[in-house]
C-alpha cells in the first residue's frame, strides 16, 4: 500500500527542521517524511561527514581547523534522488556509502566543531534552504541553521535503542561492531556535540520534542505530519 503524499496549501514553501542526537532517527524520518510532502531532504549531517572524509583522503587531520575552514568553503557539495535514494557528492563525486564508513564516524564531530567550518557550512545550507519546501535535519539545525523554521522538531531516544539502531546500521555497511562499542560511541559524540563551544547540540525552547525509543520509524513520521496538520493551518 503506498503512503499518502500530502501537498496540501498550508504545508507549502514551510521549512521544517529536525533535530536530536545520534541514532534518534532523524535521517530517515526526515527522508521519508520529505517524501510525504514532496520537499526536498537536506541531509546537514551528511555535508560534513562528506567534507571529513574528503579531508581525510586529502591529508588535512581533524585537528587543522584553518585548512578545514578553506575546505568547507571551497568544496561543491550537492544532494540528488537517485531511484529513491538521496545520494551525496563532493567535488561531483558519489560518497554516499563512504561517509558512513567508522573512520569517518570517529573524526565528524571534532571536524564539525571548528567554527570556520561550521560557519562555511551554514551558509551552504541557509542556501539549499532558500524558498522553502524543504526537510533539514542536523544536530543544530534548529538553533543555528534554521532558526526561524515554520517547524521545529527534536527526536529523542535512550541511548541503549540509538546504539541499537547504529548497530543496524553498521551491519549493513558490512561493518563489524558490537553493542557495547556502539553505545561508547553515542555517549562520546552526546558529550562532545553537547559541550563544543560552537554550536553544540542543544533543543531549541520553540521546539516541539518527539521521544522515539518505542516507536518505530513510520510512527515517528506520523507524529510529525499529525503535530504539521494541528499547527499549520
Amino acid at each position: 500500500m503506498t503512503s499518502p503524499t500530502y501537498k496540501l496549501t498550508r504545508f507549502k514553501d514551510k521549512v521544517i527542521a529536525i533535530d536530536g542526537p545520534a541514532g534518534s532517527g532523524k535521517s530517515t524520518t526526515a527522508k521519508i517524511l520529505a517524501a510525504r510532502l514532496g520537499y526536498r531532504y537536506l541531509d546537514t549531517g551528511a555535508m560534513y561527514r562528506a567534507l571529513t572524509w574528503f579531508a581525510l583522503n586529502h591529508g588535512v587531520q581533524p585537528t587543522e581547523a584553518e585548512r578545514l575552514r578553506v575546505l568547507a568553503e571551497q568544496v561543491s557539495i550537492e544532494f540528488a534522488n537517485r531511484d529513491g535514494a538521496n545520494r551525496v557528492s563532493i567535488n561531483g563525486q558519489d560518497v554516499t556509502d563512504q561517509i558512513r564508513r567508522p573512520e569517518v564516524t570517529a573524526h565528524v564531530s571534532q571536524v564539525s566543531a571548528h567554527p570556520g567550518v561550521r560557519r562555511a557550512m551554514v551558509v551552504k545550507q541557509q542556501e539549499l534552504g532558500k524558498g522553502g519546501n524543504i526537510v533539514a535535519e542536523g544536530r543544530d539545525t534548529t538553533t543555528v541553521v534554521f532558526p526561524d523554521a515554520d517547524i521545529k522538531v527534536y527526536l529523542d531516544a535512550a541511548v541503549q535503542t540509538r546504539a541499537e539502531r547504529r548497530l543496524i546500521d553498521m551491519a549493513r555497511l558490512g561493518v563489524a561492531s558490537t553493542l557495547d562499542e556502539q553505545v561508547a560511541d553515542i555517549k562520546r559524540r552526546d558529550e562532545f556535540d553537547s559541550e563544543r563551544k560552537h554550536s553544540p547540540l542543544r533543543r531549541a525552547k520553540d521546539a516541539y520534542v518527539i521521544e522515539t525509543t518505542h516507536k518505530t520509524i513510520e510512527e515517528q513520521v506520523e507524529a510529525i505530519l499529525t503535530l504539521l496538520k494541528s499547527v499549520l493551518k
